[in-house]
């Protein structure tokens, strides 16, 4: 183990530093909008702006970092990301906090990006798919730990944005001292979006849905907790048990998947989440909430990756990357509306209208999954993918990720004639 961490380690101590910061302001933001008495539907549109910068950094990132190299577009992307942190408080105005939150997502995911892609340029092929799986490690674990620092002050104060900045500063000096070489970035895959939802409609229903349902937890579930009488612990104690939930149940979940009718399964998965966040309103014990949450966010947190999963079970091998990136622009436009859907469905009908707008998101996506089973034959491109657990991230982690997949998919000549048969079959039945 150490012989693959020590060429990595300051790579990988820059994401724990970043996600540390990260997961930090996104739940201190929501927690100080309403303390300054910002009503729930404007904190949902302040929040959305951080999935719309995301979105748009998905295609700006590249260009960025080939016209200034993988260093100084970390330095100018880390600066920018850690400043807009402080300026949330010298600015408290709604409007100011939306325009910084759509500069720091397109600033994060340019920075994600630099990390991912040299990621994947240090590791060797054969290593790749144990690096991710310690990047996804990392990934969940420094967004648990941080909601716990939210103990550590209160949302009214300064301490917290002040961490938030030192914490990405940090994270500049592992990559800004390294003395090796930069990788050169491959371009953003060509978009297949229309052709996925001709053949994979329930995987691109499951990306979008699946944003529209983690959106709304990420942005409003701060403001929920305390509604329910939870201190400002106690709503780091309630976003750690779903995101712990996340990091635990996703792998068996998926290892399930992988033996069994993957769609059966991912419509099981949503429907018991839907059902998870329908009882919540009904639960006056905090312990069975946290109980719940944690059920729920080891359900909800792998409806994403068994989506991908679903996907590449349909692709041809040197599609897998460009149809990864779609489904994870999908995910992010989805992420976007969640907050502004949500917090209109919270002025409507009170706090608990979050749970009741996420079980009825999550229950449509489980009617549309059963519809698509009963009445829809889904193509299967050769053998089933591997689940991998994961969460929403740049193209660069995806061609980490799947590079292995399609190496040994090209190794195998029959694949591509069974793959033709496959859809022209499927295209004779369409018509």
């Amino acid at each position: 183990m150490w012989s693959l961490l020590r060429p990595l380690r300051a790579l990988l101590g820059s994401v724990a530093l970043l996600l540390l910061g990260n997961g930090l302001i996104n739940t201190l933001l929501t927690l100080r909008g309403a303390s300054e008495g910002f009503p729930t539907a404007l904190i949902g549109l302040i929040m959305s702006g951080y999935f719309v910068g995301f979105v748009c950094g998905t295609w700006v990132s590249g260009r960025l970092i080939r016209r200034m190299g993988h260093i100084r577009t970390f330095a100018f992307c880390a600066s920018l990301c850690a400043s807009t942190a402080l300026l949330h408080l010298i600015f408290i105005d709604p409007w100011v906090w939306l325009a910084l939150r759509v500069l720091y997502g397109l600033s994060f995911i340019t920075v994600m990006t630099v990390i991912e892609s040299w990621l994947n340029a240090q590791a060797a092929s054969h290593e790749r798919g144990r690096v991710f799986a310690l990047y996804m490690v990392i990934n969940l674990g420094a967004l648990t730990l941080a909601q716990q620092m939210l103990r550590l002050d209160t949302p009214e104060g300064h301490l917290l944005f002040l961490m938030t900045a030192i914490f990405i500063c940090w994270a500049l000096l592992p990559i800004t001292m390294t003395k090796r070489s930069q990788p050169v970035i491959t371009a953003r895959p060509k978009s297949r979006l229309k052709a996925l939802l001709g053949f994979a409609p329930l995987s691109v229903a499951a990306a979008a849905l699946s944003g529209l349902a983690m959106g709304a937890f990420w942005a409003l579930t701060p403001v929920y907790a305390r509604a329910q009488g939870f201190d400002v612990g106690g709503v780091g104690l309630v976003m750690s048990a779903a995101i712990l939930g996340g990091a635990l149940l996703q792998i068996p979940i998926g290892r399930f998947s992988d033996r069994h009718d993957r769609a059966r399964v991912m419509t099981w998965v949503v429907l018991l989440a839907a059902l998870c966040a329908a009882v919540m309103p009904l639960v006056p014990d905090p312990r069975v909430l946290l109980g719940l949450f944690f059920v729920w966010g080891g359900l909800a947190f792998s409806l994403y990756p068994l989506a991908v999963a679903q996907l590449i079970d349909q692709l041809h091998p040197d599609e897998i990357v460009s149809g990864s990136a779609d489904m994870l622009v999908v995910q992010g436009a989805g992420s976007a509306l969640a907050p502004i859907l949500a917090g209109a469905v919270m002025s409507l009908f009170g706090n608990q209208g979050l749970p009741l707008y996420i079980a009825g998101v999550l229950a449509l996506l489980g009617l549309y999954a059963l519809y698509r089973r009963r009445h829809v034959s889904t193509l299967i491109s050769g053998d089933s993918a591997h689940f991998e657990p994961m969460t929403p991230t740049s193209s660069q982690a995806l061609e980490m990720m799947y590079d292995d997949v399609q190496q040994d998919l090209f190794a195998d000549p029959s694949f591509y004639a069974e793959h033709e048969r496959r859809r022209i079959v499927d295209t004779a039945a369409k018509a």
